[in-house]
């Protein structure tokens, strides 16, 4: 059986890419232990700590690797056995977290959330003065939609002089973000989302103080070590055979976000396009479900049909991808991405779409 090649990609990664991010992908990749090579790692490293807006003298890991690497290296890497760490756990990649947190035996305490239940001060505030080290939180909690507040979760670690640890794989470029003015430590995000690359390296954003951490630990680990990866970034290169073709569509993605207004842009652009589809379905049997949604991404409830059934539907006879969920979720949630190369004219297709569906008696 083949995979449909032209399809509306409505999901939330891989995302659709532009014309040129695409052509590179096409081409011959290149050796890549060159001067050449070196200087568009170079480049790549500054442009990602000026839309991080990551304090002077941060660095940046590329992992070729899918988010969860990224996020593993972060712990096992910046975090140990001194540390005492608080988890914001509101879904799939919260509980990711956790996981990684009891493998590499780093104590700590789970702020559990409900589905689509935000993350209030109440939560925090019982954690206050309780000799924690470190906060780990998925600023959008891709499987949910919900977007954390940062300002507040950035107020609690500044007054209990935590690390805070971001995972930011949907929301960088999404979603305002400010390592500088968040004081955050540690950045994480993937080629796939807004970054619009394809699938396969991940990128680690280390303020000094993370920095320090990751030079004073003991990582027993040869491919995740931060270490070694920061060291062979020092003349622009990867300590082991990277994911070139891609690092050369992030440097063409990264040039042409700043050729076209920098992060401000792009994260304005993706604002109106959240606004615009969730402005328009209000005809439809579709609830949102989260109470302050990532502009990355709109979780929806049907009210009149399985939510499986709407994403197969638009898969297999209009040609869209939407993103499902699995579980308990499965036939109650579906969820509509606005990363990548899409348009407001992308909206009016899925929007026609699905109002044709509901014509139809579907949903």
């Amino acid at each position: 059986m083949e995979i449909e090649k032209n399809m509306l990609n409505f999901t939330v990664g891989p995302v659709m890419s532009d014309s040129a991010v695409r052509a590179i992908g096409a081409e011959q990749v290149p050796y890549f232990r060159t001067a050449e090579f070196s200087e568009i790692m170079f480049e790549n490293e500054r442009l990602m700590c000026k839309f991080a807006d990551a304090p002077e003298d941060s660095r940046v890991a590329f992992i070729t690797g899918s988010g969860t690497a990224s996020m593993e290296a972060a712990v096992m890497n910046v975090l140990g056995s001194a540390d005492k760490a608080i988890v914001v756990n509101g879904g799939s990649f919260g509980e990711r977290f956790v996981e990684l947190c009891h493998i590499h035996q780093i104590e700590h305490t789970e702020i559990h959330l409900d589905f689509c239940q935000p993350l209030k001060r109440e939560h925090l505030e019982p954690l206050s003065g309780k000799g924690y080290t470190a906060l780990l939180v998925n600023m959008g909690e891709t499987s949910t939609g919900v977007l954390y507040d940062m300002p507040m979760i950035s107020e609690f670690c500044k007054s209990n002089h935590l690390l805070l640890i971001v995972d930011a794989i949907s929301t960088f470029l999404a979603d305002p973000f400010s390592m500088r003015d968040l004081e955050a430590d540690v950045m994480i995000t993937g080629s796939q989302k807004a970054l619009a690359c394809p699938p396969g390296v991940s990128l680690i954003v280390l303020s000094p103080r993370a920095l320090e951490r990751v030079h004073a630990s003991e990582t027993r680990c040869m491919y995740l070590n931060l270490k070694d990866a920061l060291k062979n970034g020092e003349r622009g290169q990867t300590p082991f055979t990277p994911a070139v073709g891609t690092l050369l569509q992030i440097h063409r993605r990264l040039l042409d976000i700043e050729k076209n207004g920098g992060v401000a842009a792009e994260v304005k652009r993706m604002s109106e396009l959240a606004s615009d589809f969730r402005s328009r379905i209000g005809s439809l049997p579709l609830e949102l479900a989260s109470p302050s949604p990532s502009n990355a991404v709109t979780s929806l409830h049907p009210t009149t049909a399985s939510a499986y059934d709407i994403f197969t539907v638009l898969k297999d006879e209009y040609h869209i991808w939407i993103c499902p969920n699995g579980g308990t979720l499965r036939d109650s949630i579906f969820r509509v991405g606005h990363l990548g190369a899409l348009t407001k004219e992308d909206n009016t297709v899925l929007i026609n779409a699905m109002s044709d569906m509901q014509r139809r008696g579907i949903i």
